[in-house]
C-alpha cells in the first residue's frame, strides 16, 4: 500500500502541475523540468511514468488524469449579444499494446522498439552470415558463441538484429544474476507489490532474440533457464504461470571460454557451467579476430568516421596487432591487443592528433615490461615512431662512446677494414673502430647503411 508520505508528495507534485498551467498530456521533459524546479521527485515518480495506463502512442508523453484535458475557446455569433463558451475537448486515449508498453517500461519510456541500432563502421565477417541465416529461419536454435575479448562477438549478434530488424533483449550475466533477474518476481510500484516478467520471459511472449552476455560468468542459478533453452516453455511457479516461447524466439550466448572456465586466470571470474546447460545449445561458434584484412577495413572506416582517416597508420597499427597475437600464441606474452583496442586508439588519435600518445594512453593498462615490448614492436613496423626520443637516445650515447660496433655485409667487410676497423668481434659479428676514427668518417658509414652501436670502455 502507498504510504502517507508517498501519497502527500503525488498530491504535491499534481498541484504544483496545476499551479504550472500543465494540462493532461504532458511530456517527459515537462515532468523531468517540474522535478528540478520544485524538489518534490528527484526524476519523474514510478507513478507516472512507471504506469502503463498513463502512456500514450506518443513516445515519452504520459496521461495525467488528475488535471483533466485541454480546453478550447470557441466564440458562438448569436442574434443578440455574442458570448463565448469553454468547451473541454475530451482527449482520447491512444491504445498502446501491452508489448510497446512494456519496452518504454524497460527503456524509460524513451522508446518503442528494442531493435538495436545500426553501426555505420560495422564491417560483416565471419559468421556474420551463419547468424543471419538463423534469425531469417525463426527457427528455435540456441547458439553459444565463444572467442576471446574484444573480437566482436556480441555487436555480431546486434548488428545481426538491427539488419534484420529484430528485437534484443541483452541481459549481461553476472555471479549474482539469479532466477529473479532472468524470469521476473515482484517489484514494488507505486507502493504496491506487482509481477514485473524478466527479460527473459518478455523476450519469449514477444518471439524476441534473448542474448546472455558473458554467460561464463554465470553461477549455478543460470539452471533455472533449462527449460527455455529446451524450447519448451517455462513455469513461473512464484505466479502459477505457464508461459510458452513465440514464433521466432530464439537465444544466443556469448563466452570468451567454452564453459570450462579460465585455468590460465585471464578471464577471472568465469566459471565452469554446468555440462547440462551447455548440452542444450544446439551449435557453439569459435570466434577469432578478424583477418588483417577486414580488421585493416574496421580500423580504417572508424578512421573516416572520425575524420582521421590515415591508411598508412591503419595498416601498421593492424599488423602491430597481428604481431603481438602471434607472439600470444606462442606464449611469447602474455596480453594482447583486440579489435576493440585498436579502435579506442583511433578514438584517442581522433582527440588528440598524436599517434605516439594514443597508442600509449590505450597500453599503459598494461605492465611496464609488456608496455615498452608492444612499443618496441610498433617501431619495428614503423621507423619513424618515437624518432624524436631515440634520436635524443643515440646522442646521450653517441656523447659518451669510447668505440663503436658496426654490423657489415660479408661482401663489403674489406671496405670497412681500409676505413680503419681495428677489430673483428665474433661474438656480436661486428666490427670495432675507435669513436675519433669514426666520426672523421661518420658520412661515408651512413651513405652505407650499416647498423652502428656505440660502446663505452
Amino acid at each position: 500500500m502507498a504510504t502517507a508520505q508517498s501519497i502527500a508528495a503525488r498530491e504535491s507534485f499534481i498541484e504544483a502541475m496545476r499551479d504550472a498551467g500543465m494540462t493532461s498530456p504532458v511530456t517527459r521533459t515537462e515532468i523531468k523540468a517540474l522535478c528540478l524546479s520544485t524538489g518534490i521527485y528527484a526524476c519523474p515518480p514510478a507513478w507516472i511514468s512507471q504506469d502503463q495506463t498513463r502512456r500514450t502512442e506518443n513516445v515519452g508523453e504520459y496521461i495525467i488524469h488528475e488535471l483533466g484535458s485541454s480546453a478550447t475557446t470557441v466564440v458562438h455569433e448569436t442574434t443578440g449579444l455574442p458570448k463565448k463558451a469553454m468547451v473541454k475537448t475530451i482527449v482520447e486515449t491512444p491504445k498502446v499494446s501491452p508489448a510497446t508498453s512494456e519496452i518504454r517500461g524497460m527503456t524509460g519510456g524513451e522508446s518503442d522498439s528494442l531493435v538495436p541500432s545500426k553501426i555505420d563502421t560495422y564491417v560483416p565477417w565471419g559468421h556474420f552470415e551463419d547468424v543471419v541465416t538463423i534469425m531469417k529461419s525463426r527457427m528455435f536454435y540456441p547458439m553459444f558463441v565463444t572467442g576471446l575479448s574484444g573480437n566482436g562477438k556480441t555487436t555480431m549478434i546486434e548488428q545481426v538484429c538491427a539488419k534484420l530488424k529484430r528485437e534484443m533483449f541483452r541481459v549481461n550475466i553476472t555471479k549474482q544474476t539469479d532466477e529473479d533477474d532472468l524470469l521476473g518476481g515482484f517489484r514494488l510500484i507505486n507502493g504496491e507489490t506487482v509481477w514485473c516478467d524478466g527479460p527473459v520471459v518478455r523476450a519469449m511472449k514477444q518471439g524476441g532474440i534473448l542474448l546472455l552476455d558473458e554467460v561464463d560468468l554465470a553461477s549455478h542459478n543460470i539452471m533455472c533457464l533449462q527449460p527455455v533453452l529446451e524450447g519448451k516453455g517455462v513455469f513461473l511457479k512464484k505466479i502459477g504461470q505457464w508461459v510458452a516461447p513465440a514464433d521466432g524466439f530464439q537465444i544466443f550466448a556469448t563466452a570468451n571460454t567454452k564453459g570450462k572456465g579460465s585455468d590460465d586466470g585471464r578471464f577471472v571470474g568465469t566459471n565452469v557451467l554446468n555440462e547440462a546447460f551447455l548440452d542444450r545449445f544446439s551449435v557453439t561458434l569459435e570466434q577469432a579476430y578478424a583477418p588483417k584484412n577486414v580488421e585493416t577495413r574496421i580500423v580504417k572506416k572508424m578512421m573516416d568516421s572520425l575524420g582521421v582517416s590515415d591508411n598508412a597508420f591503419a595498416k601498421t597499427l593492424v599488423s602491430w596487432a597481428d604481431m603481438i597475437r602471434q607472439c600470444y600464441y606462442q606464449d611469447a606474452v602474455d596480453e594482447i591487443i583486440t579489435t576493440r583496442r585498436l579502435t579506442n586508439i583511433v578514438t584517442a588519435y581522433s582527440i588528440f592528433k598524436d599517434q605516439k600518445k594514443a597508442i600509449e594512453m590505450a597500453i599503459t593498462r598494461f605492465d611496464d615490461a609488456t608496455k615498452e615490448s608492444f612499443l618496441t614492436m610498433y617501431g619495428k613496423l614503423d621507423a619513424d615512431f618515437d624518432k624524436e626520443a631515440r634520436d635524443e637516445a643515440e646522442k646521450v650515447a653517441k656523447e659518451s662512446a669510447t668505440h663503436v660496433a658496426i654490423k657489415v655485409p660479408f661482401d663489403e667487410k674489406d671496405d670497412i677494414k681500409h676505413m680503419g676497423a681495428v677489430k673483428w668481434m665474433a661474438d656480436v659479428k661486428k666490427w670495432k673502430m675507435d669513436i675519433t676514427t669514426y666520426n672523421a668518417l661518420e658520412n661515408q658509414i651512413r651513405e652505407k647503411s650499416w647498423q652502428v652501436d656505440w660502446i663505452s670502455e
